[in-house]
């Protein structure tokens, strides 16, 4: 999902409050909120030897223990206006920061008004080769940068 279809979906409910859907379907606890918003951006060579670029708006989530606080939708919009100047574009990718015992990176992927929340569900990230066709015209070799 783009920054702008989520602000677009912030706008239309801004006095609902903000859940997270985990991927495994369970949710983050009801009183996290949006500690950061950034923009990220990894550059890196991928095993075919490809230099590749991707940038995304990133928001971290942090639970703390104010049981009571509840995030609503119209707050985390006026925070992502805010910080325009940051992150340049609407048109990046959004994906979600959380610390479920480690550092956990989320993409956005659907957002469901159930009752009186903002229902946003993350989905599952994997890695990949990138460079599969690479891999198969050079027969087997994969690129190592930590072999000398």
């Amino acid at each position: 999902m783009t920054l702008a279809e989520f602000k677009s979906s912030l706008s239309k409910h801004p006095d609902l409050t903000l859940r997270f859907q985990l991927p495994n379907g369970g949710f983050i606890p009801a009183h996290a909120h949006v500690t950061e918003v950034a923009r990220v951006e990894k550059q890196f060579i991928d095993c075919g030897g490809t230099c590749r670029t991707e940038t995304a708006c990133r928001l971290q989530l942090w639970v703390a223990k104010d049981f009571w606080h509840r995030f609503k939708a119209g707050k985390l919009l006026a925070i992502l206006n805010k910080a325009e100047s940051v992150l340049g574009s609407d048109d990046l990718q959004l994906d979600v920061e959380y610390d479920a015992g480690v550092i956990t990176q989320a993409p956005l992927e659907a957002i469901n008004v159930m009752e009186d929340e903002l229902v946003l569900t993350l989905k599952p990230r994997h890695t990949a080769c990138l460079a599969k066709e690479d891999a198969k015209r050079q027969r087997g070799f994969r690129w190592n940068p930590f072999r000398s």
